[in-house]
């Protein structure tokens, strides 16, 4: 009998895959925010977004280093509710989902209320709650189901209790952000789905859920405007279905190798969003298909990565919350190149660790560095074969 130790490189390799996608991020916010109507202020650079980028991405780097000294185990619920950080950052979740729908401590901003603004001396920090919420609800979920993982199948005593907490978090979400609301019950479905659920059970549940979504659908006009623009492009292309052309249009002008780096026009006022949710249509616009297509490459090795992670994990808690964060952030990452390429319907989706934004930014790096903990701790239990 021979033992040996695991290949202790998978740690790197995932954190050099998701450096890489923050640096294009960075590199690509700052191009999308050109602006030849505004100079850059250097002494004021928070009030910039691309240069705000700039700050997160080594930020980020430091958060994802920090996460992965962090032993995985911890989030386990085996020593009990209060022994362990998921339950508090749940209710935390959901104690600033409620706090952002009021007023008086969130502004409205694109007409909804979706973000913080907390002053912090000269700037002024934003903090989207939606985004906390998402991994909270996988975190939970993922330790809710390794300990009850004898009696997940159990209908009224597990399965319903788990759904009932999913559905106070996107009953929250829903009101101000329908796509991060179908994103998280889209994951926590996957979710049960992987953790052994039983299929009927989920299918008792889908009724209602439709039934709500399509409530939330019809309530808001822009919501059924955008699936009506989808449906017919042609009719809207200069109103609701604007924004989708234009970014068609960016991606077919860049051809095979791009007009060249910075040397993008549709981010001169033609492309909404082009910094956030149509970040990867400039990418195409101004590095091609190549260029695209190495993106998409990114995390398709990020998501192989991940799998061997899981594959090689041997307690269950580990393979399922290292199944989750891939999921999670595979999932997204597909959402918004459907909407961006016009496959889906327009919806702010920001393509993890590219698009601007400090919260999702951040909160992913962490997401990551405890992954990055998952295989490490992985690849330091000895594997044995018998010669």
């Amino acid at each position: 009998m021979v033992t040996r130790t695991k290949d202790n490189s998978l740690p790197d390799y995932i954190a050099m895959a998701v450096i890489i996608l923050m640096a294009i991020g960075t590199v690509f916010v700052f191009s999308a925010g050109s602006n030849i109507g505004r100079e850059l202020d250097l002494q004021r650079f928070y009030d910039f977004a691309v240069l705000r980028q700039i700050l997160f991405f080594p930020l980020a780097v430091i958060v994802m280093y920090i996460a992965s000294r962090f032993d995985y185990r911890r989030f386990r619920l085996a020593a009990g509710w209060l022994k362990s950080p998921v339950g508090y950052l749940l209710v935390f979740s959901i104690a600033l989902l409620i706090l952002v729908l009021f007023p008086q401590f969130a502004p409205e901003i694109n007409r909804a209320r979706r973000w913080f603004r907390i002053p912090a001396g000269p700037i002024t920090v934003s903090f989207q709650p939606s985004e906390l919420a998402k991994w909270a609800v996988i975190f939970f979920l993922t330790a809710f189901c390794d300990k009850f993982s004898a009696d997940i199948k159990l209908y009224w005593r597990r399965f319903i209790p788990a759904c009932l907490i999913i559905a106070v978090v996107v009953g929250l979400i829903i009101t101000e952000d329908f796509g991060t609301a179908a994103l998280i019950s889209l994951l926590a479905l996957l979710m049960l789905i992987i953790a052994g659920v039983k299929l009927w059970h989920i299918a008792t549940l889908l009724p209602f859920g439709a039934i709500a979504f399509f409530a939330a659908l019809i309530r808001s006009p822009a919501r059924k405007m955008r699936i009506i623009a989808f449906l017919n492009p042609e009719k809207w292309a200069d109103s609701a279905a604007y924004q989708a052309n234009q970014s068609l249009i960016a991606l077919g002008s860049g051809g095979l190798w791009g007009r060249g780096l910075g040397r993008g026009i549709c981010k001169y006022g033609h492309l909404p969003a082009d910094t956030t949710d149509f970040i990867f249509a400039i990418i195409g616009e101004e590095l091609g298909f190549v260029g695209t297509a190495a993106v998409i490459g990114l995390f398709i090795v990020f998501v192989w990565l991940g799998i061997l992670v899981v594959v090689r994990c041997r307690d269950r808690f580990g393979q399922l919350l290292a199944g989750g964060i891939v999921l999670t952030i595979a999932t997204q990452a597909a959402l918004n190149i459907g909407v961006v390429t016009v496959v889906l319907p327009t919806k702010g989706i920001p393509l993890p660790f590219v698009s601007a934004g400090g919260t999702s930014m951040l909160l992913s790096a962490a997401a990551v560095g405890v992954l990055i903990n998952i295989a490490k701790q992985s690849s330091k239990e000895p594997l044995e074969d018998n010669e």
